[in-house]
C-alpha cells in the first residue's frame, strides 16, 4: 500500500513540472523573406557612398547547413546598429524558414568580398 501511495505522489509531482504554456510557432512565408529582404535593400539604397566615406559589407542570410547566403555591401554612412538590426531579423526569419521547410543547401561556404568599393555613389564587389 505504502509503495502506491509513493508511487501516485510520485506522479503528480512529475505532472506539476510538465509545461503547461504552449508555444506559438509563427510560421515564415517566401514572401515575408523577400519583404524584410526588400527592405533592408531599400535602407541600404537610401545611402549614397563616396570615395572619402568608403563601403563595407555583411553577412546576410541563413545557409541551412551554415554560414551566411550572401554578403551585402553597403555605405559606411548607413546607421551601423539599424543595419544589423535588421539583418538580424532577417537571419532569425530564414534560420526558422530552413527549420520549418526542412531546407536543405550545397553546403558551399559563401566567403566575404575580397574588395569593395564606391563606383558611381553605389558600393560594389570588386573581384
Amino acid at each position: 500500500m505504502k509503495t502506491i501511495i509513493k508511487f501516485l505522489f510520485l506522479a503528480t509531482l512529475l505532472q506539476s513540472f510538465q509545461c503547461n504554456e504552449e508555444e506559438t510557432v509563427t510560421s515564415v512565408t517566401p514572401e515575408q523573406l523577400l519583404q524584410k529582404k526588400q527592405e533592408i535593400l531599400d535602407y541600404i539604397n537610401s545611402f549614397s557612398c563616396a570615395e572619402a566615406s568608403g563601403c563595407n559589407y555583411i553577412a546576410f542570410g541563413a545557409k541551412p547547413c551554415g554560414g551566411p547566403r550572401e554578403f551585402l555591401v553597403y555605405p559606411n554612412t548607413v546607421n551601423q546598429a539599424t543595419l544589423e538590426n535588421l539583418v538580424n531579423e532577417y537571419y532569425e526569419m530564414d534560420n526558422e524558414y530552413n527549420i520549418q521547410t526542412g531546407a536543405v543547401s550545397d553546403c558551399m561556404i559563401v566567403g566575404p568580398p575580397r574588395s569593395v568599393d564606391c563606383v558611381n555613389g553605389v558600393c560594389t564587389i570588386i573581384d
